[in-house]
């Protein structure tokens, strides 16, 4: 059924008879009770919806009880390719973290490429349109990977790298002259801090907070290089090295700059004050930026960064030379930082916040923890006995029954890989995998295998629904590919891969918003993704705000922040707040409401869905190519909608199309003429009211709804 806002009965009821009489439109509104995939399955995968019923939170006083038999359905002509019944979740309980009851509907046996969609007969309601072919992420984790290239600073964003509407001259260039925070007046603490990537929604660059998505980004490829082209569509495309390590490359060719000729390493440059450098597009800001102190905790990140890289980046002789300026680099801010740690040292107060947004610094602990890794990876790289003497002396200075959770990513990465490098100690080989069989065994706190805890197949525990959720959505997920990668516990291997699979999904649709966690993905398959985010250049009024009602809306493939259970900025927003923590989310861009709170991305987000999709992909799956998706479905958004004098088709594509249009009692107000998307048609001879917009390409028809005031 449609939507329908201040409309009044009579126009309901034309509209009614019409899509009797046009059976043509019966699905142009899919069901909000029906949660798949939205962008689809691989045909060998598990395949199961989710049915809600909600009864807590902003839509309890929706209700949908399924037919005892639902139909998957061909998109393209309706006809039924495999019928069965829904399975009550959890004896009818109500899920305590969405508010809602629901079912499971399998249809793993669907298999044959297309485009379906699931459909209730008696109750005229049906999913999302959906995809099934091998390579239906393809286009997700490429868009996904791109928003990296969004957010460098300091290069053009042009054509042919940058879609229409995105593009804008260098941003902060300006870094190339850097001042001391503490001494903003004196132009001889001029350092370059130029390139690198904006750490999430504001414009800033953090050593410490790259950690993370260095990390991730690199095992993302260590772990599937054959997925990953060198035609991705970057200005380094055709240059014989996968994109992806270009894509890196250009953040640590940043964090080099910020790394003095003693090892000691600047945590973060940018600006002073909120007010300062906070404009949109990114290119207009010209004010001088400012860098915070060294401080052991950045030391010890560039560290353990530089080194994993160096090891990554010497497997592609191309990039030998600069896998030596790497480690060469690993082993400085290793030899600067190592002292201190002996000595106790080390700096926790470091960052004054001087320069504004995220506190980058480490409590002693984290830093002791992150050295650990550190010396991991040095030791793979050198095979210099004194980092594994280091390793052997301080495995105490973590707990090793309790770093197995989806909060620590980074030392069970490295931690697991050490029991792999040539030479490693027996004794503490066994103590390392002991700790993490017995864990996984006990699996006191379900980190690990699927369960039927949670009605929408993605389980997380209570206490992760903060802000930034949805890095650890992504977390999870990862955390049981590296237990399947390194094999602990042989028997749970399937129980891993079907948990991180079902954390894809929840990030595609099935979830108790319907919602796509990735912004402005129509274009790619999505029927409803995220239509804002809190990021300085899709700023909230400018012409990059939102989807549906701004010319562009934001750069496809964000991921945001996702649900905050936490969430009290302003309790009149309901939702987010006071909200069953699943449902604690809202399609906002306000900095009176503390949006970054729910929708700012970060490339920590990017990278941990990044490297769980990836890792979904290669389960079986070849190279990526830039022309590998010759099965993606095309969408289309009305924009503005309200509208008054023209309307817009957009797309991300450039695509020609004929286009008709019609009233509510089905007939044609314009005749059918051909255009193309993303060009504006006028509309001033309609008469105000509610109209049925006909777009035909070479393959697919599609019907929208739009308003003329």
């Amino acid at each position: 059924m449609f939507i329908f806002e201040n409309k009044n009965i009579l126009e309901m009821k034309k509209l009614l008879f019409f899509l009797i009489l046009n059976p043509l439109f019966l699905f142009a509104q899919t069901s909000k009770f029906i949660h798949v995939d939205q962008f689809g399955y691989k045909p060998n995968h598990t395949k199961v919806a989710v049915i809600s019923n909600p009864q807590i939170g902003f839509n309890a006083t929706d209700s949908y009880t399924p037919s005892t038999i639902l139909e998957v359905r061909n998109a393209n002509n309706n006809t039924i390719v495999f019928s069965g019944n829904p399975t009550v979740w959890n004896n009818g309980s109500t899920h305590n973290q969405s508010g809602d009851k629901g079912w499971w509907f399998d249809f793993s046996s669907v298999t044959q490429n297309g485009d379906y969609y699931i459909y209730d007969v008696a109750k005229n309601e049906r999913s999302d349109t959906f995809t099934i072919a091998d390579n239906v992420y393809n286009e997700v984790l490429k868009t996904a990977t791109k928003s990296f290239y969004y957010n460098r600073c300091g290069i053009a964003k042009v054509t042919p790298y940058t879609l229409n509407g995105y593009i804008d001259a260098t941003s902060f260039s300006q870094d190339t002259q850097a001042r001391d925070v503490h001494q903003q007046n004196n132009a001889s603490t001029a350092k370059d801090m130029s390139g690198g990537w904006f750490d999430a929604g504001d414009y800033n660059k953090y050593v410490t907070f790259a950690e993370s998505p260095i990390h991730d980004l690199l095992w993302a490829y260590t772990n599937n290089p054959s997925i990953f082209g060198d035609n991705w569509n970057i200005p380094e495309s055709g240059n014989n090295i996968p994109d992806l390590i270009d894509e890196i490359k250009w953040e640590l060719d940043w964090l080099l700059k910020m790394i003095n000729t003693d090892g000691s390493v600047h945590i973060k440059i940018g600006a002073r004050n909120y007010n300062e450098n906070s404009s949109s597009p990114p290119s207009v800001n010209t004010a001088i930026r400012y860098y915070e102190k060294t401080c052991t905790s950045s030391a010890i990140a560039a560290s353990t960064m530089l080194a994993h890289a160096a090891k990554v980046f010497s497997t592609i002789s191309s990039m030998n030379s600069y896998s030596q300026i790497l480690k060469d680099k690993a082993l400085l801010t290793w030899n600067y930082v190592e002292p201190r740690i002996e000595n106790a040292t080390l700096d926790e107060n470091c960052d004054d916040l001087s320069v504004v947004s995220g506190d980058a610094d480490r409590t002693f602990d984290q830093q002791r923890k992150m050295a650990l890794n550190a010396a991991i990876y040095l030791f793979d790289i050198t095979a210099d006995d004194r980092f594994q003497q280091y390793i052997g002396n301080h495995l105490n200075d973590i707990n090793l029954s309790e770093i197995w959770n989806n909060y620590d990513i980074m030392s069970v990465d490295a931690l697991l890989h050490f029991t792999t490098i040539s030479g490693v100690s027996l004794p503490l080989k066994n103590r390392i995998l002991d700790a993490a069989i017995a864990t996984a065994t006990s699996n006191d706190n379900n980190y690990f295998e699927f369960s039927n805890l949670d009605l929408y197949r993605a389980y997380a525990n209570d206490w992760t629904y903060h802000w930034g959720s949805n890095i650890q959505k992504s977390n999870f997920g990862n955390l049981n590919f590296i237990l399947d990668e390194y094999d602990i516990n042989t028997n749970s291997n399937s129980s891993y891969i079907l948990r991180a699979k079902e954390h894809i999904h929840y990030f595609h649709g099935v979830n108790p918003l319907g919602l796509v966690y990735l912004s402005n993905m129509v274009s790619i398959g999505a029927e409803k993704s995220a239509n804002q985010i809190y990021h300085a250049w899709f700023a909230d009024g400018s012409i990059w705000d939102d989807t549906e009602t701004s010319t562009f809306g934001p750069a496809p493939g964000y991921v945001t922040g996702g649900a905050n259970a936490n969430y009290n900025a302003d309790t009149s927003l309901s939702p987010p707040y006071n909200q069953p923590m699943q449902k604690s989310y809202l399609n906002f861009n306000s900095i009176a409401g503390n949006s970054w709170e729910i929708t700012e991305p970060s490339i920590t987000n990017q990278a941990a869905y990044v490297r769980l999709l990836a890792q979904l992909i290669n389960l079986d799956q070849g190279t990526l190519a830039v022309n590998d998706f010759n099965h993606q479905k095309t969408f289309y958004t009305l924009i503005p909608n309200p509208t008054s004098n023209f309307l817009k088709i957009a797309s991300h594509e450039t695509d020609s199309i004929t286009v008709s249009v019609y009233n509510l009692q089905g007939q044609l107000v314009k005749k059918s003429f051909e255009t193309t998307t993303n060009e504006n048609i006028n509309i001033n001879d309609l008469d105000s009211g509610m109209y049925l917009i006909k777009i035909k390409n070479d393959y697919k028809m599609t019907t929208l709804k739009f308003i003329k005031n």
